[in-house]
């Protein structure tokens, strides 16, 4: 098998110094830690209250971080689980290419997937903390934009090649001492389809950094450069023991499990419909340590959902979180992923290779194996597993003119469904679940922003698996296009594959997406890609319920009238 590194500069198999003496005081550690954890925090505030977009100043659809200098992840605001993997990659491929020439005031842009990125419209803005002259950390914001250009308002279609995707940015510099390169900004923003709300996004992402250094200059100033970056490190280790520690204190074993997905998007040759493809994983857990491994899971697709395998790392580190961590003691960086270790065939849907288009597989493949990892740990660690989510983002995007001011308009949205059932208690409802953390935008917003109008948005009665604990509900949401003709597109998984049930727990309810035209017919839509939604048109979606857990024999009667009452469940269901 053929495997590649997770990360060339951090090998997350050495337990580096994670058990030497501490060198700091308890108290100045504790200090130090949590002023680190709250610096990431307040970038997250810096971003959501000067950002343009509504996925980023109310849905939240970001991360922001503190790193080392070799670009290892000390403190992770309370972000997103998705890029817990892929940021240190981004940070270290600008460490790598600038950190000789940089200066204070120097700001980098880049967002290439090949390059430790997600997907394009993740748009990473780095920057290097200067004290006295010298760079002793790093920090970074990661940004989903709603549009990055590409043939689909959302840079959502279809394609076959990273190419057609967007705007692809290697790591670049955007701000040099403090000046904004024109030449960078300009080539930007003429390649996205709503400059004036980019430029927005762009330069609270540069806001939040510049208010992380500041942060971090006070530390320094403080504790001094030599022993701020050596508490920076002992926050790591320290991450790492927790891990071990935990791991340690639970069952050995391995699992296996195996899993399709719905398709690509793109309809080969010879065949009539969207084609299923294949993931396979194995989990072996022994000690203080555990492995990941994809052998076996089906080569590369043509269309968009081929993953990076710091994106399916991802995943895995976020079940593991949940799985080993319940409690959530064990503060998220790069030192808690050294006893992982996740490996995948080269050139597979798990670790795809250059040209490979990705632009789905950062929330879907990502999803996916997180719930898999439940899944494969359920036979000999069921009191820490919970049943599949949604397993899908949803995610519909529209574009056209705004007929109320004529501009240009991009909307970006992730529709909530059910999460898990689990070990003690039932799934939520119409939550984003696993790998996100994003939130619902207010329908009266999404009516402001942009010329639609969501006829509802509700939840979907019978949706969640049945079991001893009830799966969450989906939901089901339309939207009818406002006085003009919109170009949309779609990215749903879980129409096929209905989110599992573990320990004895039923599936949840599948997704499934339609087009209703203003003459009352109805046509089904692909799951992914574009279409046209002409003015008046209903697009009518379904997001998934999530799988239950344990015997639907065992639920208690009381439960079962609540669920009547409320209405997550019909008077027939049972």
């Amino acid at each position: 098998m053929i495997t590649k590194a997770l990360s060339p500069w951090s090998d997350l198999t050495v337990n580096s110094d994670a058990h030497r003496d501490r060198l700091t005081d308890p108290v100045t550690f504790e200090v130090v830690k949590n002023t680190l954890y709250k610096a990431a925090e307040e970038m997250k505030i810096v971003l959501a209250k000067t950002a343009y977009s509504p996925i980023l100043k109310v849905a939240g659809d970001y991360s922001c971080g503190i790193f080392d200098t070799q670009g290892n992840m000390v403190a992770q605001g309370p972000d997103l689980p998705i890029h817990l993997g892929s940021m240190p990659d981004a940070v270290a491929a600008v460490i790598n290419k600038f950190a000789h020439s940089a200066v204070e005031g120097d700001v980098f842009i880049h967002n290439d997937p090949y390059f430790g990125g997600s997907h394009l419209p993740d748009v990473n803005v780095i920057a290097p903390a200067f004290y006295q002259g010298r760079i002793f950390g790093w920090t970074c914001v990661r940004a989903h934009w709603p549009d990055i250009g590409s043939a689909t308002p959302g840079s959502y279609g279809a394609v076959t090649e990273i190419y057609g995707e967007g705007l692809r940015m290697p790591p670049i510099r955007l701000y040099h001492a403090g000046e904004i390169d024109p030449n960078v900004e300009d080539l930007i923003l003429a390649n996205v389809r709503t400059p004036d709300e980019r430029m927005g996004d762009l330069r609270a992402q540069v806001a939040a950094n510049h208010r992380a250094c500041q942060r971090l200059v006070s530390l320094a100033s403080k504790y001094g450069v030599d022993v701020l970056a050596r508490i920076m490190q002992e926050v790591m280790d320290y991450s790492e023991s927790l891990m071990r520690l935990m791991l340690s204190e639970l069952p050995d074993g391995e699992g296996v499990f195996e899993d399709f997905c719905d398709g690509d998007g793109i309809i080969e040759d010879g065949e009539d419909e969207d084609m299923t493809f294949t993931i396979r994983m194995r989990v072996l857990k022994a000690g203080d340590t555990l492995e990941v491994d994809f052998e076996g899971s089906d080569p590369a697709v043509s269309g968009p959902i081929n993953a990076p395998l710091s994106v399916t790392a991802s995943g895995v580190y976020c079940s593991l979180k949940m799985i080993v961590d319940p409690n959530s003691l064990i503060p998220p960086n790069s030192g808690a992923w050294r006893p992982i270790r996740v490996t995948a065939p080269a050139g597979s849907v798990v670790n795809a290779q250059f040209p490979s288009p990705v632009v789905y597989a950062n929330h879907e493949i990502s999803h996916r194996v997180a719930d898999m990892t439940f899944g494969a740990m359920a036979g000999f660690m069921p009191d820490n597993v919970m049943a599949c989510s949604q397993g899908t983002s949803g995610i519909i995007t529209l574009g056209g003119v705004d007929p109320r001011n004529g501009q240009h308009y991009v909307s970006y949205e992730t529709i909530k469904g059910g999460m898990g059932a689990r070990p003690n208690k039932d799934g939520i409802n119409v939550v984003a679940a696993g790998i996100s953390n994003t939130m619902n935008t207010p329908i009266e917003i999404l009516e402001l922003s942009f010329p639609v109008r969501i006829d509802y948005y509700e939840i979907t009665p019978d949706s969640g698996g049945r079991g001893k604990y009830r799966g969450g509900c989906g939901s089901r949401r339309a939207w009818t296009i406002v006085d003009h003709d919109a170009r949309a597109a779609v990215c749903l998984e879980r129409t096929k594959s209905p989110p599992f049930g573990v320990c004895g727990g039923e599936a949840g309810a599948q997704a499934s997406i339609a087009l209703k035209l203003a003459d009352g017919s109805i046509r089904p839509l692909l799951t992914k890609g574009g279409f046209n939604a002409p003015a008046g048109a209903q697009i009518l979606l379904e997001v998934p319920g999530a799988g239950g857990y344990g015997d639907a024999s065992e639920r208690d009667s009381q439960a079962r009238a609540r669920d009547l009452r409320d209405g997550y469940v019909s008077a027939d269901s049972d």
